[in-house]
């Protein structure tokens, strides 16, 4: 086999496996198998909790985790260019998707949350899917629009308008956080593009007064609230949030250990999914902090890198396309992390690659496995131009 590589390389043919950029992968896995721990660390005592068995949870994580390897080998044969024509259909698999989450009998709510859709054997969150089909929509849409610095108002106000539909959709299932971070998305891409500050600014003050209105909801304004001062309302508002900076604050720079944890033990809900970095904090300490966030800067830096290389070899599409994976990954990283340090306001949103999550695992390595597609499609194309100059001058 190495003999066949060297030979491919010889005569300029691109391998398979040689256009695979190693420091993603292995940030990827990295991330994957303290998931892994973490879930198996923080799932035990949920699984007392619903009596089953005590690797209940671990067990469905490694499965997910195995089927989203599976979808990320998957786009390893779907060319881009395919992809490029397929936006349309991306946009209306997105609104089909998140509809039929209020179909009866389909859809599933869990505390108070209308956003799974029953697949019988198992539930899938449809925003999952939606992050990685609208980041295909509005890449197509941006790659038909080189000049998008100099174009008009209403060109750079379309995919935000789609944004703001989905977004109005995701409010009544209600979920604020994917919504807001659907938008964010979207903008960055836009704003990549070089759309004019002028318009993202005026688009940005226009759509203050919507934020404002969604975030006066009840439950959604005391959680604003209660950010300064969690602790005048621990059992209550403040519960969750005092419960995640309790485990961080015990943690110190070593933690106490893995498996040590004693907030996960029925004291922080949702520990093993929303909360899981705050355990991760208590048991690895801030050691383990730096660690994920090197782990995640890693991961961002070389998806942003393949998607730069793209635009220098003047392919659009699959740069946009990585671009939005990087801001939907740092983007929501950065959500999560931030919520679980107190310094955002608690919302449902999985720590990417860590959190027991079949739905959010399976497409983030999804997406991953796209970018890695792109990245051998860019290799291959500097294998090939050095034999078509020689072609050439033969």
């Amino acid at each position: 086999m190495a003999a066949v590589r060297r030979q491919a390389r010889r005569h300029g043919e691109p391998t398979r496996s040689g256009g695979f950029d190693r420091p993603l992968v292995l940030a990827a896995l990295a991330l994957l198998g303290i998931g892994v721990v973490m879930v198996a660390s923080t799932s035990v005592a949920v699984a007392e909790k619903y009596s089953v068995g005590e690797w209940h949870f671990l067990s469905r994580h490694v499965i997910f985790v195995l089927l989203g390897l599976g979808l990320a080998a998957g786009f390893q044969w779907i060319d881009t260019r395919w992809l490029e024509t397929t936006g349309r259909w991306c946009l209306v698999a997105s609104l089909f998707l998140l509809a039929l989450v209020f179909v009866p009998g389909l859809g599933v709510t869990v505390n108070g949350a209308q956003r799974w859709i029953n697949l019988g054997i198992t539930r899938f969150q449809a925003v999952e899917a939606v992050k990685l089909l609208i980041i295909l929509y509005v890449a197509g849409y941006l790659a038909q629009r080189p000049m998008l610095s100099t174009a008009g108002f209403a060109e750079t106000l379309k995919p935000l308008l789609v944004g703001a539909l989905l977004a109005a959709v995701l409010l009544q299932q209600p979920d604020m956080g994917s919504a807001m971070v659907i938008l964010a998305i979207i903008g960055g891409m836009v704003w990549l593009a070089g759309a004019a500050w002028k318009y993202l600014t005026l688009l940005g003050l226009s759509a203050l007064p919507l934020v404002t209105f969604a975030a006066l909801e009840p439950y959604r304004f005391r959680r604003i609230a209660i950010l300064g001062d969690p602790f005048s309302d621990p059992y209550n508002a403040g519960f969750q949030l005092v419960q995640a900076l309790i485990a961080v604050g015990r943690g110190q720079v070593t933690g106490v250990g893995l498996g040590s944890s004693v907030q996960k033990l029925f004291y922080l809900p949702e520990a093993h999914t929303d909360f899981i970095f705050a355990i991760l904090a208590e048991e690895l300490g801030l050691i383990g902090i730096l660690a994920v966030l090197a782990l995640f800067g890693v991961l961002v830096f070389r998806i942003f890198r393949i998607g730069l290389k793209a635009q220098r070899a003047e392919r659009p599409f699959p740069a946009f396309v990585a671009f939005g994976v990087g801001l939907w990954l740092g983007l929501q990283a950065l959500v999560s992390i931030g919520v679980n340090l107190g310094v955002l306001p608690t919302k449902g949103l999985t720590l990417p690659l860590v959190s027991a999550g079949g739905s959010s695992l399976m497409m983030t390595l999804a997406a991953l496995g796209l970018v890695l597609r792109i990245g051998w499609e860019l290799d291959r194309a500097e294998l090939a131009r050095p034999r078509r100059r020689k072609e050439w001058a033969a």
